[in-house]
């Protein structure tokens, strides 16, 4: 319901009349639902950490171990550029982006819970077998059924945080999933740390324990309330109105109400939900959105630092233990970071702190690969108080990603975009969001070794271009509700240039429609 979602003639006037409380029954629906967030967190954390233990590289991949053994004999930044290593980080988020179109139709079809139960059943299914796996395959296999999980789970638990909530803390209450995310990330970390030291079979215990918050997504799926924009969109009027009294605790929604019932009949007459986000009136979702946003995203290089976080500070001189403590300071830094971004969001707005957040990042990742560059290379443990450095640069970074690009890049495109083509709209960003994820995931390894600490001079200057992105494309979004979006491309220095009339051609069309 961003975008065009809003089509009735009293579009810009009703939102004043919203009114509700923030219930136990809405709590409730919260909590549960950004559980979803906690699975992507847990292996974007625990993939890093099992990559680096060696009871799980001499199992798997022992040509990567004897290289990390002997790696004062070569160029530290190469000792873990292997391919096949990384396709076991990869695999899933190529899985991830595939499933992402087949979680689309069910969203829209069958409702924000059966994609949020769909998704954890599929996560716990690919953590069993990565546990139990006795060879590459079945790792593989295993991250590709996490992939399909995280797959549907992303597109799912964006949208329902963002339609279940009041808009005036829409952002808040949406950034709950990056709040869940980096607490999985911080708890795989600490995982980590304990699990590597049970030799051989630590790594098992880190990988199987991907199980525990896929259950608590499954169970509590179950008994999640589904979201009234959903419920209005299969055409389940009272049922809607009903949870929608439930969850804003009065009786008194009929202005709300009759904002999801007008959308909804736009939704319904939209066929091809994929096909008309390519409209002229959907142009600037798409393009900001669905493309832009989730793109640069992965391109800040923030899931190399967490892939790849014990890998690289073992690379930079660390020891195992102390790489996975270095580690659990980052995802500490990028929890505080998420936590002072759901404190601030709706009252500073997204593009303050999307372009702080930009500025930040450049800065210190201009420092790592200045540091790097003087000091970093030669077979030799890093100074003490560089190697301090390097490890504060990384967490302003970090802090910096976890209040600014980490959690509006779920929040602005879950809200811009209208209801007709919400579900296929997340599905784009999705794919886009793994598409990238799972290709710097790939590379990075590779282009560590070749470019050196060149690769974070490239991830500064792409930091660069998508600063400008965000100040020249995206108009403020607090606090404005999803129903009313569309105005805000229709005042857009650019924007207004591409959507034109078309917003208000289909106001007058419905305007014409409701007079008889």
């Amino acid at each position: 319901m961003a975008g065009g979602g809003f089509v009735g003639g009293d579009a810009g006037k009703r939102a004043e009349f919203y009114e509700g409380n923030i219930t136990g029954y809405f709590i409730l629906a919260c909590i549960i639902g950004s559980l979803g967030g906690s699975l992507f967190g847990y292996d974007l954390g625990v993939s890093g950490g099992v990559t680096s233990m060696d009871d799980f590289l001499k199992e798997f991949f022992p040509s990567v171990y004897r290289r990390k053994q002997e790696h004062l004999n070569e160029t530290d930044y190469c000792k873990y550029d292997d391919q096949l290593l990384t396709l076991f980080t990869s695999s899933l988020y190529f899985a991830g982006l595939i499933s992402t179109f087949g979680a689309s139709p069910v969203t829209r079809k069958y409702g924000r819970r059966a994609s949020i139960v769909v998704g954890g059943a599929s996560f716990f299914i690919g953590g069993a077998i990565n546990a139990a796996a006795i060879n590459v395959v079945m790792l593989i296999i295993g991250r590709i059924l996490l992939g399909v999980g995280i797959g549907f789970g992303n597109q799912a638990v964006p949208l329902y945080l963002c339609e279940i909530a009041p808009f005036k803390i829409r952002g808040a209450v949406n950034q709950l999933f990056q709040l869940t995310t980096c607490l999985g990330i911080l708890i795989a970390d600490v995982i980590n740390y304990f699990t590597e030291r049970l030799h051989p079979w630590g790594w098992r215990l880190s990988l199987g324990l991907a199980m525990v918050p896929a259950t608590l997504m499954v169970v509590g799926g179950l008994f999640l309330p589904e979201t009234p924009n959903s419920l209005v969109e299969q055409g389940r009027l009272d049922e809607a109105r009903n949870i929608l009294e439930k969850v804003r605790g009065t009786k008194q929604v009929e202005a709300e109400f009759e904002d999801l019932v007008e959308a909804s009949e736009a939704a319904r007459a939209v066929k091809h939900p994929f096909k008309n986000l390519l409209k002229p009136k959907n142009r600037p979702q798409l393009v900001i959105g669905a493309i832009g946003i989730p793109a640069f995203q992965q391109l800040t290089g923030m899931n190399s630092i967490l892939f790849y976080a014990p890998v690289i500070f073992q690379s930079l001189g660390f020891g195992s233990a102390a790489s996975l403590y270095s580690s659990i300071i980052t995802s500490a830094m990028l929890l505080i970071g998420a936590l002072v971004s759901m404190a601030v969001v709706d009252r500073f707005g997204r593009r303050l702190l999307f372009i702080e957040g930009g500025i930040q990042m450049i800065i210190s990742m201009v420092i790592v690969a200045v540091t790097l560059a003087l000091t970093f290379g030669h077979g030799e443990m890093l100074p003490k108080n560089v190697a301090v450095l390097l490890v504060i640069a990384i967490c302003a970074f970090v802090g910096a990603y976890g209040w600014s690009w980490g959690p509006l890049s779920w929040l602005v495109p879950s809200e811009i975009f209208p209801l007709e083509t919400r579900s296929a709209g997340q599905s784009v960003v999705v794919c886009v969001n793994l598409f990238f994820t799972a290709a710097v995931a790939q590379c990075f390894l590779l282009s560590l070794c070749h470019l050196r600490y060149g690769v974070f001079i490239l991830f500064a200057c792409l930091m660069v271009i998508m600063t400008f992105f965000i100040i020249f494309l995206l108009p403020e979004t607090k606090q404005v509700p999803i129903e009313e979006m569309s105005q805000l491309w229709e005042k857009h220095w650019y924007w207004k240039k591409i959507v034109g009339g078309h917003d208000l051609d289909r106001e007058v069309d419905t305007q014409h429609r409701h007079s008889f």
